[in-house]
């Protein structure tokens, strides 16, 4: 490790694999908590398949959960200021639109 990598004092040294920068698309996230914990799990749907895989299982201190609320909160007022407002049809807690809003496929 040489001068340039040493972490200064309150900063932190972060590690990102190749595997885990390439990432994992979700385009659905269900979070469930306990008194202790929150659980997101994040999946991909694919339109006209019924099953669907948890593709990443993130585990949360409420605490946590509370920072990365905040966090997440202040980026997409970010984005929204500088790309205009996202639009979530039905609004923002409207369910998840299983059939995607496409066409049927047919063979």
């Amino acid at each position: 490790m040489n001068e340039d990598q040493i972490p200064q004092e309150g900063q932190l040294n972060i590690e990102l694999t190749e595997e885990i920068a390439e990432g994992i698309y979700s385009n659905l996230a269900i979070i469930t908590h306990s008194n202790s914990e929150f659980v997101l799990d994040f999946i991909k749907m694919m339109p006209g398949v019924p099953k669907a895989k948890v593709k990443s299982r993130i585990l949360l201190t409420p605490q946590h959960a509370k920072r990365l609320l905040a966090a997440l909160k202040e980026n997409v007022a970010k984005f929204e200021s500088i790309n205009g407002t996202i639009k979530v049809e039905g609004g923002a807690t409207a369910p998840f639109p299983m059939n995607f809003g496409g066409p049927t496929a047919q063979a």
